[in-house]
């Protein structure tokens, strides 16, 4: 994918994020509240079984993962922000938003901490098993108009999560205006931080699929069609639209 289809180019977002124009900055605080945030200090909680997601994504993964990785980018986040009582008030989405605000000797840490809670938030929420289930309503007229079919938007999301060199993710992402894209995010980065929103996305942290699929990532790559919660994805970028 090419030109205005494809968000694509995640390196220096640092300089991205602080780059960004007072309008985009106005239109992402607006849109946070326009959707579920999540606070620096709280590991939301999975909301629903562990073993959920069988045979797609296994008990033992989904458990370790929320209860151990996310929680863990939740407790270096308080660590990382330390006593300043701006930044702790902040929601993560906000916070990851508008790095701007963060003292430089502590950007990094939160960039790196806060973009992994934030990025596992929407991840958790995302999830549910969907029984072959195609994006509908407004999004799935989003995802024709960027991609020319679903099929043609699995080809690009299928691309960035393979092509993702060692740990990141691969997000379905909205511009301001409704436009969505997919964005290939290295490490914990979000879209957050280049002024999208994402709709919905895949960790390929080993992490997240290594117990059951090992280095074969191509395979999880392909089930996580089947656990795609697109009911949530739309709700979502309805909500979002609306801003």
């Amino acid at each position: 994918m090419t030109g205005r289809r494809e968000f694509l180019k995640m390196s220096g977002l640092a300089a991205g994020a602080l780059a960004l124009s007072p309008s985009i900055r106005a239109w992402a605080a607006e849109a946070s509240q326009a959707v579920a945030t999540h606070a620096i200090g709280v590991l939301p909680p999975l909301g629903y079984a562990p073993d959920s997601l069988e045979p797609f994504i296994d008990a033992q993964t989904m458990s370790i993962h929320h209860d151990k990785h996310h929680k863990a980018y939740v407790d270096n986040l308080v660590k990382a922000i330390g006593d300043d009582p701006k930044l702790s008030a902040m929601p993560v989405e906000a916070l990851v938003a508008n790095l701007q605000v963060v003292p430089e000797d502590k950007r990094t840490a939160v960039r790196n901490q806060g973009g992994g809670h934030a990025n596992h938030s929407l991840f958790w929420p995302s999830l549910a098993k969907n029984n072959g289930a195609l994006p509908k309503g407004d999004l799935a007229a989003a995802i024709d108009k960027s991609f020319g079919s679903f099929a043609g938007f699995q080809t690009a999301f299928t691309k960035a999560a393979l092509a993702q060199f060692g740990s990141g993710w691969a997000f379905l992402a909205m511009k301001r205006g409704g436009e969505v894209g997919v964005a290939q995010m290295a490490n914990q980065d979000s879209p957050l931080g280049l002024g999208m929103f994402p709709i919905m996305g895949i960790d390929v942290w080993e992490h997240a699929y290594y117990l059951k699929y090992q280095n074969r990532r191509p395979e999880y790559v392909q089930a996580f069609y089947n656990v795609i919660n697109w009911d949530f994805a739309q709700e979502r970028y309805a909500a979002l639209k609306k801003v």
